[in-house]
């Protein structure tokens, strides 16, 4: 799969794509209840669409994520060694379940912490989180499902009035439906009544052509 053919990609990556060297980055938004969790492979700071992640350097690992033509989940893993205090209490403490997490890949310009455009690689929901603690640190592993996965799981709404309200309250439009269950509808057929009715009129005006025409014929003669 070719990264400059993916849709959404504007000029400045797709430059980059082709360039013999490439000063590349990755970043990971965590979206917590109380907060996020706003990390990059670099250090120090960078702004990334007016927001702040905090520069993780090799402390930072980003699995293999796959892209493809098939419409199909594909899953993703995010680690975090040795990391401070504030990770490990959001780890322990907070739901994490179903969560949003974005991975994005970018590039930043030679030597500095400008960014010259990134691309979003992964986004998805968290679905698990395990603590590794070592003597040098913990670590912080995030199990994630692309956003597809949300095909597979059931809606559990229906075409029905109570669905219709739930989503949008007081809208009348499904109120019917149920009615309309075991509703008998004639169409494009007509009804007994009506077929017996054309018969005998066609009947009798036939009978009334033919004695005009036998009393004409005996006058004739």
């Amino acid at each position: 799969f070719n990264m400059a053919t993916r849709q959404g990609l504007d000029a400045s990556i797709v430059n980059r794509l082709g360039a013999d060297e490439q000063a590349l980055f990755f970043a990971v938004k965590a979206e917590f209840d109380t907060s996020d969790i706003r990390i990059w492979s670099g250090i120090d700071d960078l702004v990334i669409e007016s927001e702040t992640y905090t520069g993780g350097g090799t402390l930072l690992t980003v699995g293999n994520t796959e892209d493809n033509v098939e419409l199909k989940s594909n899953g993703l893993v995010v680690s975090l060694s040795g990391m401070d205090t504030t990770v490990v209490d959001y780890a322990l403490t907070e739901n994490y379940q179903n969560r949003p997490i974005t991975v994005f890949l970018g590039y930043v310009m030679g030597g500095t912490n400008e960014v010259a455009g990134t691309l979003t690689l992964f986004k998805g929901r968290m679905t698990s989180l395990v603590i590794n603690d070592t003597p040098e640190g913990s670590t912080v592993t995030i199990d994630a499902e692309n956003r597809l996965v949300d095909l597979d799981r059931p809606s559990n709404l229906r075409y029905t009035k109570e669905s219709q309200n739930f989503l949008h309250s007081g809208d009348t439009g499904f109120n019917r439906v149920a009615s309309l269950q075991d509703k008998q509808i004639n169409w494009g057929k007509s009804s007994e009544t009506a077929g017996k009715g054309g018969g005998s009129g066609g009947g009798s005006g036939g009978n009334e052509h033919m004695g005009g025409g036998g009393g004409n014929g005996a006058n004739s003669r």
